[in-house]
């Protein structure tokens, strides 16, 4: 177990949270949620020890073992990829490196002797007999090939780089498990093998994440740092999330008798644990949840930008014919015959192992690559916005403030216009007063998102759009995409984000493409083999 006695972190006059103590227990998955900025991935640096508190501890049960997912991605490059995974364990392997010292050893005493046989049976207590078969079960489980076990980690790409690193953290079955967005960069299959894998863990596992369905498939328990405190919930992410608006809804409805809120409240838990999608958390649930009462529920103070595109006007039934189109990017072909047409009303996930490939496409649609072969063409009726996957060209080296900024991509021009915009996408006051090369991450896909709705498109096209978003961005696109009058292309590696907005899936392969008139879960029961 770990937990926190009045646990307090502040730089400067900030307080990222103030007398917190809580306790994370085993057999539990906790997510930690907050808005950007509120201190998630800092909490779980002060938890393992990375950064020292301001104020009070953290408290873990004496001889237990606490893994940490690496984010120095060449911390490791020197070392072998099987050993990386088994150093994991680190007192393990140090047993293995000491056993391996002594019996180099040209003058092996009797003394050495002595001390090998404790070292055998600490190494035997350990597991150390199956920790080069348990470290390739977790490399095998996550798609690193068994070609690549052998290598060194300096020799391997990006994406088998992240994957051996998590397998690091999950070696050996450590008593705690601290995760910071461990989903980035996985493909579908390792995202729900570590699913399935975090399900079954005995022990306890604290998560950060963006990814919305990932949350609701593992935590049992949501962690949410608001008001300078964290707050424990009992269900997974969308059960605190309607459970905080029903709260919001309940405040402002001060009228209402209790009989009928304990009423509606009662309502909302039996359905959140009917519809549970894994029958043990359905059981474990329910027995926590009928203990909730109305003061157990409480409004977040999370804010949504508002997002909604609407078409100028409508687009008619010729809207894009793709054909036979390939393109080659530095003499590799990275489109290869691909054919397709768009319809009235079709909103297209575009998956696929190589990204790249989705990025091509769209710039290729959008004019900023001319193809090798092949052709397009849009209808007459439709108008386009693109949403890049790299929008530092909108930005970089732009001297103008956020105002300035948005008023290039609008044709109202009022300055009290642009500015209720801006606010309703969440920056208000002297924040629309920064320059726009100086703002963050997500603050520059917010205004990407902007530039797009005041485009008046009928056809949008988004290349990974919740990169840097907060959950509360992501809820507000994805609930904006889904209202969408129009047609839509995107990629996108959210799962619910996908599930939820697309009607039609391609995926492009090296030889072309595979088209699919269904869900992304049907997709993935039906054609991926990835049944949940």
């Amino acid at each position: 177990m770990i937990s926190t006695q009045n646990l307090t972190l502040q730089y400067g006059k900030r307080i990222l949270f103030k007398d917190v103590n809580i306790k994370f227990t085993p057999g539990n998955c906790y997510g930690l949620i907050g808005a950007n900025g509120t201190g998630k991935s800092t909490l779980l640096k002060v938890l393992s020890g990375e950064i020292e508190p301001s104020a009070g501890e953290v408290v873990i049960t004496p001889g237990e073992r606490l893994a940490v997912l690496k984010q120095n991605h060449y911390e490791f490059d020197e070392f072998g990829v099987l050993e990386t995974v088994i150093m994991g364990h680190a007192r393990l392997h140090a047993i293995m490196q000491e056993k391996e010292a002594l019996c180099a050893k040209p003058d092996f005493s009797d003394e050495d002797g002595m001390k090998l046989a404790d070292l055998e049976c600490e190494f035997a207590e350990l597991n150390g007999w199956d920790a080069e078969t348990e470290a390739a079960r977790l490399l095998k489980g996550l798609g690193v090939a068994n070609d690549l076990h052998e290598l060194k980690m300096k020799d391997l790409d990006a994406l088998d780089k992240v994957k051996v690193l998590l397998a690091h953290a999950l070696f050996g079955s450590p008593d705690i498990l601290l995760l910071d967005e461990p989903t980035n960069h996985l493909d579908v299959k390792a995202i729900s093998w570590l699913e399935d894998y975090l399900y079954d863990f005995p022990n306890t596992v604290i998560v950060v994440s963006h990814d919305r369905h990932f949350l609701n498939q593992v935590c049992t328990h949501i962690a949410d740092i608001d008001f300078e405190a964290i707050q424990l919930y009992v269900g997974n992410y969308d059960f605190w999330l309607e459970s905080s608006q029903l709260a919001l809804q309940m405040a402002k409805d001060a009228n209402k008798k209790k009989e009928e809120k304990a009423k509606e409240l009662m309502a909302f838990i039996q359905r959140f644990s009917a519809n549970a999608s894994k029958s043990k958390q359905a059981t474990s649930r329910k027995k926590q949840l009928e203990k909730l009462t109305l003061d157990d529920i409480r409004p977040s103070s999370r804010k949504y930008p508002y997002v909604a595109f609407k078409p100028d006007r409508e687009a008619g039934n010729q809207l894009l014919a793709v054909e036979n189109l390939t393109v080659n990017v530095e003499g590799e072909t990275v489109l290869k015959n691909l054919s397709f047409i768009v319809a009235k009303g079709d909103k297209i996930a575009f998956i696929g192992q190589n990204n790249q490939a989705k990025t091509v496409l769209f710039q290729t649609l959008m004019g900023e690559i001319a193809p090798d072969g092949g052709e397009f063409k849009w209808g007459v009726t439709t108008s386009q916005s693109y949403f890049p996957k790299e929008n530092s060209a909108f930005f970089d080296g732009v001297e103008l403030n956020l105002v300035d900024w948005l008023r290039q991509y609008s044709r109202d021009q009022d300055e009290s216009y642009i500015r209720g915009f801006l606010g309703r996408m969440l920056f208000s006051g002297e924040e629309t007063q920064k320059e726009a090369q100086v703002i963050s991450g997500g603050e520059k896909v917010r205004c990407m998102l902007s530039r797009m709705m005041l485009s008046g498109a009928n056809v949008l096209l988004l290349d990974e759009p919740t990169n840097h978003l907060d959950l509360e961005s992501i809820t507000a696109l994805n609930n904006g995409l889904i209202q969408f009058d129009g047609m839509l292309l995107f990629a996108s590696h959210d799962h619910q984000f996908v599930q939820t907005i697309a009607n039609r899936i391609i995926e492009l392969t090296p030889d072309g493409l595979n088209d699919y008139k269904m869900t992304y879960d049907e997709y993935l029961e039906q054609v991926a083999g990835n049944s949940r």
